[in-house]
């Protein structure tokens, strides 16, 4: 960690802890669980940064695909002479990929979860993970929308349970949304905010709440800029060109939506529509109406905007 970087988190810790001396630990190892997008992004990013990663997942051609995935990236930085040959070697090999979780994974002193986003997948994981890991490991959810608090009550001990939300592509966004639970104690989580300093990343600290603050207003712009179209108010270029000019936002709301996918904003406004009742969330119809049309973005080629 530089120097910059320890002074700006001994101050974030300063405030977690109530100005309690945090000495900063020993380079971690990392148990990755699940090696999807999200997963192997992770361990890319921690192997860079010089973290030891295990990288698990069931199944073994899941994580050949991961690390095929590494190391075509990695060599992208060596072709543009970002990164030498000797050091990409290092970095694959601070990544060990396992189909087990067994001795390498129980070494390890930070758990982070990545598999896909159901609830009850992630308790039976979590499950396991606490016969599996040493007591005082720290085992974090990259969960974008359910809730820690409850997933926490799968612990024998759930202080030491916390979220991580990365955003995508993980080895290029810088933020990370740190979760606390109702129970996850002031130690795991000024652990939880080394760990995101020894990645590079910036942490905010956020309560666990329903989308928790990215989602929460992220999702309301999508809505509101989507309604203002189903209004005949302007267009959907307008709406954007208004937003990258007048508030300096890289894209607009509605290239966003389109890029994530209509199909995947329209779901997460439902959930934040029924866990929160606000009807600011409720989906515009204009977005129920698309996704029921197969016209959910960049990847069915027409959204907001024609990709064919």
């Amino acid at each position: 960690m530089s120097t910059c970087d320890q002074v700006i988190y001994q101050l974030a810790l300063n405030f977690i802890t109530g100005g309690e001396e945090v000495e900063y630990m020993n380079t971690p190892k990392l148990l990755i669980v699940g090696s999807g997008t999200m997963g192997s992004g992770i361990a890319q990013v921690a192997a860079e940064r010089g973290l030891e990663v295990v990288l698990y997942d069931m199944k073994r051609e899941q994580i050949d695909k991961a690390l095929t995935t590494i190391n075509g990236l990695l060599q992208k930085k060596v072709d543009k002479g970002k990164l030498a040959q000797d050091e990409k070697d290092s970095i694959l090999a601070r990544i060990q990929a396992v189909d087990s979780l067994g001795e390498k994974a129980a070494a390890c002193d930070f758990v982070i979860e990545a598999i896909f986003e159901n609830f009850a997948a992630k308790v039976q994981l979590f499950q396991e993970l606490d016969k599996v890991c040493k007591p005082e490991a720290i085992i974090i959810s990259n969960t974008s929308t359910l809730s820690i608090s409850k997933m926490a009550e799968a612990f024998r001990d759930p202080t030491r349970f916390m979220g991580m939300h990365f955003f995508s592509p993980v080895p290029v966004m810088r933020l990370v949304e740190v979760v606390r639970g109702e129970k996850t104690s002031d130690a795991t989580l000024a652990k939880g905010m080394e760990l995101v300093a020894a990645l590079g990343k910036t942490g905010v600290i956020v309560k666990d709440i329903p989308g928790f603050l990215v989602n929460r207003i992220n999702c309301l712009m999508y809505n509101e800029a989507a309604r203002l179209v189903e209004a005949g108010v302007t267009t959907a270029a307008d709406v954007d060109l208004a937003m990258k000019l007048g508030m300096n936002h890289p894209m607009g709301p509605l290239e966003m939506i389109d890029m994530a996918g209509i199909d995947v904003a329209t779901s997460a406004l439902e959930a934040l529509y029924e866990m929160t009742g606000n009807e600011a969330y409720k989906p515009a119809g204009i977005l129920q109406q698309m996704v029921k049309e197969g016209r959910c973005g960049r990847k069915t080629g027409k959204g907001f905007y024609d990709y064919n």
